[in-house]
């Protein structure tokens, strides 16, 4: 055997032994006490459950994605916007003795519209109370000016009454990222609540490199976790050449990417630096690849029936357009079993 061969067997063998075929590994850095990876397996199983159109099933934490790590979830609120087609949850996690705020991301017939859309999202609006900070009308009104807020805000004031000062988690992937930003840091400065948490998946940027900073100034504890190619956290896009007139990710983003080939590869979490743009990230490579938006530690994120808002209640399929109003609130007594279901 030639020498040649002989040091490419020994690399090949080296690399099978140390990824076991599909292990993951966090990329070691001085900021580990940041990300969780137990934490993030379990969020993104949130971040999932939220996109069940059967309401009744997902109310009842009866639904085919309400099981393995967040079987012990016990809903109180959940909301329908049907007018904006958004969605989302508070419930307590036992397990994580945490409130768990969870977002619905883009339910539109069309992801792919409505990725070519973000290419062309404005920063448009100064976020109230910090001049400078500025971010896109659309994704901050998806939360400040729908049905979501008030009902998100009563539901985590219950949820507070009844299970003390208990920490606050709240989740989203793609836009619903960017809603459980929005959420987190309203949470934080307009009511006081400072043990918050935010983990998303495959978010897109909200705002400029001033909201990034008061972002992050105000909900420290904050994480973003991209993968591979996701598309989506490279929108609306970043130019280095315009730092103040440009879209700017908080961080801290964990970058999910396989190293090594084929079955002898491994999937490595990089915590990356807190700029929060970090180019050995995410920005290292091209995005461009939808599947990798849609799949994050081998769970599916997107609606589980096709089609532009749709949703079922007692078995009843209802289809709605997006100009009709009516929005749906599914709601229990967080003392009491009982069910209300308001329209």
């Amino acid at each position: 055997m030639s020498p040649r061969l002989c040091v490419i067997l020994l690399v090949l063998i080296t690399l099978f032994a140390f990824s076991g075929g599909r292990e993951i590994k966090i990329k070691q850095s001085d900021d580990n006490h940041i990300y969780n990876h137990t934490l993030a397996r379990t969020l993104v199983e949130y971040a999932s459950a939220v996109y069940i159109t059967d309401l009744t099933a997902l109310y009842t934490w009866t639904c085919s994605r309400c099981n393995d790590r967040i079987k012990g979830f016990r809903m109180i609120e959940l909301i329908v916007d049907v007018q904006n087609c958004l969605q989302a949850f508070v419930g307590f996690s036992h397990d994580l003795n945490s409130i768990i705020v969870a977002f619905r991301g883009t339910q539109k017939s069309s992801i792919r519209n409505w990725i070519e859309d973000l290419y062309w999202k404005q920063l448009d609006l100064h976020y109230p109370g910090m001049p400078e900070a500025m971010v896109h009308c659309g994704f901050y009104s998806a939360y400040h000016n729908t049905t979501l807020r008030p009902e998100i805000i009563n539901a985590v004031q219950s949820a507070m009454k009844l299970h003390g000062d208990v920490r606050i988690i709240v989740t989203g992937h793609s836009m619903g990222g960017a809603l459980a930003a929005f959420c987190a840091l309203d949470l934080t400065v307009n009511y006081g609540i400072q043990d918050i948490q935010v983990m998303t998946f495959g978010q897109p940027r909200v705002g400029n490199a001033a909201f990034a900073s008061y972002f992050h100034k105000k909900v420290p504890q904050a994480v973003r976790v991209t993968n591979g190619n996701d598309i989506v956290p490279h929108l609306p896009p970043y130019y280095s050449y315009f730092p103040e007139k440009t879209y700017h990710h908080f961080p801290r983003e964990v970058w999910l990417h396989e190293v090594g080939i084929g079955s002898l590869s491994h999937l490595v979490e990089e915590i990356c630096d807190g700029s929060g743009e970090d180019d050995s990230c995410s920005r290292s490579v091209y995005g461009d690849s939808i599947s990798d938006h849609l799949n994050y530690f081998g769970v599916e994120l997107r609606a589980d029936a096709r089609g532009s808002c749709k949703f079922i209640i007692h078995n009843s399929e209802i289809q709605y357009d997006e100009k009709l109003g009516g929005d749906v609130i599914l709601l229990r007594n967080p003392t009491e079993e009982s069910l209300v279901i308001s329209s």
